[in-house]
Parts: C-alpha cells; structure tokens; sequence
C-alpha cells in the first residue's frame, strides 16, 4: 500500500496555472501526484499510458495518465 500524505501544503505555480496538491502516493520527490488548478480543475500526474497499447484513439493534445485508485481517492478527502 502506497502511503498518501495526509497534511497537503504544496503549490506549484507554472506559467498561467497555479497548482494546488491534494494527495500524493510519496513524501517527496517525483511520483503520482494529484492537483487542483487555479482554475478549479484536476491537474494529474502519472505514469503515460500509450493510447494505441491501450486500444483508445486518443486526440492531439490528450494524454492517458495511470494513478493509483486509492490516491484519487485521497484527492477527493483533501479537496473538502
């Protein structure tokens, strides 16, 4: 089982969106993290998934993204 952070206080601020965690599956470092812009949207980070590999015509610009279940979950707690 991946340990979530429970006390969430990182922002990240990128050119036009400002970044917000909600839950990441590590303490530190680079790994599957999940957002919420600026903007109110969720912004993921994962594992790239290859749309063709996984039989979904993806259009230009789209991506798959892989997170564990159980840190989207997490996201949903933090949000409130």
């Amino acid at each position: 089982m991946q340990k979530l952070m429970s006390e969430i206080d990182t922002e990240v601020d990128a050119p036009g969106l400002r970044l917000t965690e909600l839950a990441a599956s590590c303490s530190g470092g680079s790994c599957p993290t999940v957002y919420l812009s600026g903007k109110g949207t969720i912004v993921v980070q994962g594992y790239a998934v290859d749309g063709a590999a996984a039989g979904i015509d993806l259009p230009s610009g789209e991506l798959l993204v892989e997170i564990p279940a159980d840190l989207l979950a997490a996201a949903v707690r933090n949000q409130s």
